[in-house]
């Protein structure tokens, strides 16, 4: 299935992308795609319905972030052995974890907000991860069964806040626009094999970004099983795993997002993102 949610930001209803990429209305099913609703046992409810008997969605409506109520943004730092080379730093030992914070979240096709002062945004396609079943201390021959589904997720970055300001990385990544998901949650049982999905990022039409997920570092049971270890997981909860080679800091010389640029970014059977770029408003 494809889940999603439409509508006005902050007042999104659940839907469901039917065979003929109609959206069609989960209000009377579930009361969001969020918490619970991802689960097994409701995704497994979910996947019986006849979405011909469900309502449809007018063209055209907004499609926001593709879960809601996210508890927990967890990112994950040179997991691409390409992006680690281009960034010139070593291939980590084990994995790097970082927050995102969860007012970055907005919806796919939202614009993207260049923070006051800022001077090296930057992009990042990511495959997102969300978990729909609670745990800790997860060993990895376990690990999918915690997992819902599968997203698309654009790891906007400031460099300079990120890398040039000291401490930590987080206040680089969790600025708010930062933290696009979706268009849609597509639930694992759709996804053969995670670790071989094509992923790319292009702004105003150039090609940036070309990778495969599998070219990761550390793969998606080994990150659960590893963050179940210093922290509870929850239904609801997004892990982003890390973006291949092609990022404008990598580029000689560096390029960076400007307001006016457009973006479009994909992963294969995840959809694309498309964002326009703008200078912050107040």
């Amino acid at each position: 299935m494809k889940l999603l949610r439409y509508g006005p930001r902050g007042h999104e209803k659940p839907g469901l992308l039917d065979s003929d990429g109609n959206i069609r209305d989960l209000s009377a099913v579930v009361d969001d795609i969020a918490g619970a609703a991802l689960a097994p046992e409701t995704l497994a409810k979910l996947a019986l319905l006849d979405a011909a008997k469900l309502p449809v969605v007018r063209e055209g409506v907004r499609i926001g972030a593709c879960v809601g109520r996210v508890g927990k943004f967890v990112c994950i730092g040179l997991n691409f052995s390409d992006h680690a080379a281009e960034s010139n730093l070593p291939i980590p030992s084990e994995p790097v974890v970082f927050g995102k914070w969860t007012s970055a979240i907005v919806g796919p096709n939202d614009d993207i907000e260049i923070p006051r002062g800022a001077q090296k945004t930057d992009w990042e396609v990511e495959l997102g991860v969300v978990i729909g079943r609670h745990g800790r201390y997860i060993p990895e021959y376990e690990a999918l069964s915690h997992v819902a589904g599968y997203c698309v997720i654009h790891d906007v970055s400031e460099r300079e806040f990120q890398l040039e300001r000291g401490g930590t990385w987080d206040k680089g990544k969790g600025c708010d626009t930062f933290g696009p998901l979706g268009p849609w949650l597509v639930t694992k049982d759709e996804i053969r094999d995670p670790h071989g999905l094509g992923m790319w990022l292009e702004v105003d039409g150039k090609r940036y970004q070309n990778g495969n997920s599998a070219n990761m570092i550390f793969r998606i049971p080994r990150l659960i099983s590893y963050l179940s270890s210093v922290m509870s997981l929850h239904p609801g909860d997004v892990i982003s795993t890390g973006t291949p080679a092609g990022v404008g800091l990598g580029q000689r010389p560096p390029v960076y997002l400007r307001a006016g640029n457009s973006v479009r970014l994909g992963i294969d059977g995840l959809g694309e993102q498309r964002q326009h770029v703008r200078a912050c408003a107040a």
